[in-house]
């Protein structure tokens, strides 16, 4: 039946059901509705492909009489534009087709008004249009390429990953969104729930090891599998996770290793590496030492960037004592799973052989270092020791000694380079060095680039063979008033030697002064001694200083004594003995300065001296100032003489013989411009030969005046411009300035002045006449 049909027929019961019903369910009677004509909602299939409009439903008032009076008006969603009504029928019709997925219902409003008056017959109502669902969809999923992730060896059914689809459809509406998945490629390893689509692995002991990376094609269908259903597919990429299922293994199970005996302790000896199939922390490997025929010899550690053995040596090699080691070496995985404990050991053991090659090694010393002792009198060429060194390789070279002079610079020892016996080359002095540490040096004589060197100490032991002295400079003095009997002084001796049981020292009055002495020594057999006065008082006018000698002796063998002056100044002292005031010599004495305070005083003259001369010495290199100075501008300055003349009564202005006669210039002449306070050496001139030409002269005059302001030392900073006037030559008339008068006392002869015309006659008459006329 056509689809208009049945929507017509339903409006026409509806409207039948509406008029016929005059009852509730209680008998009552019902008010007679006037929009008998409507009802919720009206159905319309999606994606209509028809060429008609779409016809979905009818609406009639009852106030239609059939006149054309009644008119019908449609407003909502989509009204006018998705949705036509016939004004006059009431018929709706839709315009396009409709897609269910982008809109799913609408909501319109119609109303029945009269044509003519615009005046409503019916109230405006509400109504709905629902779109029923077609499955035009296909499902999808929400991502194009899933990545996941199994560990190798999985057991069957371990859960991968999920993937989801999605139908447009309605799902309440038939099984156009109901979807079903199935899988098209990674069969027989994986699985997919076909309600869930969940996917599980479907073969066992898959390893790692022979595939890594599977690509699994997972369909979703709709309409419940069904045939003429619409699907979709997506992309699995599952990779299988590594699980320690291998063991390392060694690729040999003997490995050989050379290494020369002079090989430094923590070098690398060789390398070592086991194969495991795993990966990352799976393959990660601890490798140890399980026996060895040197123990403590060698060290094997592992490089976790290379998963390498690495053995080291511990303790140095020596080809003459053993030649070969062997070893045992096991390596184990760090990281082992208990579930694959029944594979076997995740461990292997290899064998190590290391071969150890000969190399020329310089001697070696019985000992580390020597210690050896002389006594400090002991003579030239006296041996105190010797040292022994030889050659480890099995040819046995002979060995040369020989002394580090950087050790013993001044060549106190010597040794002899045979046997290596050290002995004494300048004599001793223990007071000066009591140890002397020197260098020994033992060379290969087929190969003297093969030395050792070993320390030796010796020591200088002590002999007494220094007198005891004063330990200080005593400053003593008795008062005039002192009594018999009297301590004035106590002294004590220092002696440089060291004798085993100490110093004991003795002291006594000189012989030479014990019948006349004024002072007495008693010893008070604990290294030091009194100093007595033997008589009442003294006097400083009659002997202001007495000198007592003393001497000093040691007890060692030999014994060794000296004579000491202590001198005591006379001085006059209160009523305790405190001194007031000493004679002049004393006073000199007592007031004067020590030796180290000299030197003080006289070292600060000496560094006042320095500065003074060095200040002069700057002062006079400092550049000479200008006369000159101009404080807008230094640069440039032009320095001008205007000097006039006196004319010829001016015999002071300037002196043309200066001129004439350039010999006859001063050697030295100080500048006007500059201050004259030091002069540098004078520039000799070379003397001109005398010309004919007297203006010849002139030239070469300024000429060298020019030379010499530009080669001057002492020419100030800026430019100085000086300026020398030359009239230049060739006037018949020559030259008519006073300047070139003739400076000698010889007369000059105007005669030449009648000669010029009648313009030079006065010149003439003044000039010309004889010396008698003019004296006159």
């Amino acid at each position: 039946m056509d689809r208009r049909k049945v929507c017509a027929l339903m409006v026409l019961w509806a409207m039948a059901h509406l008029r016929l019903t005059g009852q509730d369910a209680n008998g009552v009677p019902l008010r007679r509705s006037k929009r008998g004509w409507m009802w919720n909602q009206f159905f319309l299939l999606e994606e209509y492909t028809g060429t008609d409009m779409q016809y979905v439903g009818k609406l009639h008032s009852d106030s239609d009489r059939g006149d054309g009076s009644v008119r019908y008006v449609l407003t909502g969603e989509g009204a006018g534009s998705l949705f036509k009504i016939d004004e006059n029928s009431g018929d709706i019709h839709a315009t396009k087709r409709l897609d269910r997925e982008e809109k799913a219902y609408y909501i319109l409003h119609a109303k029945a008004v009269n044509r003519f008056t615009n005046e409503a017959l019916e109230g405006q109502s509400e109504f709905i249009i629902k779109i029923h669902d077609i499955n035009d969809n296909e499902p999808r999923f929400t991502k194009d390429l899933y990545m996941a992730r199994v560990p190798e060896m999985s057991d069957i059914g371990t859960s991968v990953i999920q993937v989801t689809a999605t139908d447009a459809d309605d799902a309440t509406y038939g099984n156009s969104a109901r979807v079903v998945y199935s899988i098209l490629e990674g069969q027989p390893y994986f699985s997919v729930d076909p309600e869930t689509g969940l996917i599980k692995t479907a073969l066992p002991g898959m390893d790692r090891e022979v595939k890594e990376n599977y690509q699994v094609v997972i369909q979703a269908k709709d309409m419940a599998g069904q045939m003429g259903g619409l699907s979709g597919t997506t992309t699995v990429s599952i990779t299988l996770s590594d699980v320690n299922d291998n063991p390392p293994r060694f690729s040999k199970t003997l490995y050989e290793f050379r290494v020369p005996e002079s090989i430094e302790l923590g070098s690398v000896v060789g390398l070592i590496r086991a194969m495991d199939a795993d990966i990352g922390e799976n393959a990660e490997m601890d490798y140890r030492i399980i026996g060895s025929d040197g123990p403590g010899m060698f060290d094997v550690s592992t490089n976790r960037s290379t998963q390498e053995g690495v053995i080291v040596l511990r303790k140095p090699l020596d080809f003459e004592r053993k030649r070969q080691y062997s070893l045992r070496v096991q390596v184990e995985n760090v990281h082992i799973n208990p579930r694959f404990f029944s594979v076997g050991p995740f461990r292997d053991e290899a064998s190590i052989k290391i071969i150890v090659e000969d190399v020329d090694e310089p001697p070696v010393f019985e000992r580390a270092s020597y210690i050896m002792e002389v006594k400090e009198d002991a003579a030239r060429n006296t041996i105190i020791g010797s040292v022994s060194a030889s050659d480890p390789d099995d040819k046995n070279s002979l060995v040369r000694y020989s002394i580090d002079r950087r050790t013993d610079m001044d060549r106190v020892f010597n040794i002899h380079a045979g046997n290596g016996s050290v002995f004494i080359f300048r004599e001793l002095d223990r007071e000066e060095n009591a140890w002397h540490n020197i260098s020994v040096t033992a060379t290969e004589f087929n190969n003297p680039r093969q030395i050792s060197r070993v320390p030796v100490y010796i020591r200088v032991l002590d002999v007494n063979d220094n007198a005891p002295t004063f330990a200080t400079n005593y400053e003593t003095f008795v008062c005039e008033n002192a009594k018999a009997n009297q301590r004035i002084q106590t002294v004590s001796a220092t002696d440089p030697d060291e004798p085993l049981g100490g110093h004991r020292f003795f002291f006594s009055l000189a012989q030479e002064a014990a019948g006349k002495a004024n002072f007495s020594v008693r010893d008070n057999k604990d290294n030091t001694a009194w100093i007595l006065t033997r008589r009442n008082s003294y006097n400083s006018l009659q002997k202001s200083v007495y000198h007592v000698p003393v001497v000093i002796s040691d007890g060692e063998f030999p014994m060794q004594s000296s004579t000491n002056t202590l001198t005591i100044r006379v001085c006059t002292c209160d009523r305790e003995g405190n001194m007031k005031l000493c004679n002049a010599e004393a006073l000199t004495a007592r007031a004067g300065l020590s030796t180290g305070a000299l030197v003080a005083i006289l070292l600060c003259v000496i560094i006042l001296l320095m500065i003074v001369v060095l200040f002069a010495a700057l002062r006079r290199q400092r550049k000479k100032e200008p006369l000159i100075i101009s404080k807008e501008d230094v640069r440039d300055n032009v320095v001008s003489y205007n000097d006039e003349g006196g004319g010829e009564e001016d015999t002071q202005a300037f002196d043309i013989g200066t001129l004439r006669n350039p010999e006859a210039i001063e050697e030295s002449k100080q500048r006007r411009d500059i201050v004259p306070e030091t002069f540098y050496p004078p520039v000799r001139r070379p003397v001109l030969p005398p010309t004919r030409d007297n203006n010849g002269d002139v030239r070469d005059f300024i000429n060298q005046r020019l030379q010499d302001n530009d080669s001057d030392p002492t020419a100030p900073p800026y430019d100085s411009l000086a300026t020398y006037a030359y009239e230049g030559n060739g006037s018949v008339a020559e030259s008519l300035s006073s300047l070139e008068s003739v400076t000698t006392d010889g007369d000059q002869d105007y005669n030449y002045l009648s000669e010029w015309g009648p313009r030079f006659k006065k010149l003439a008459d003044m000039y010309g006449g004889d010396d008698s006329d003019r004296d006159s």
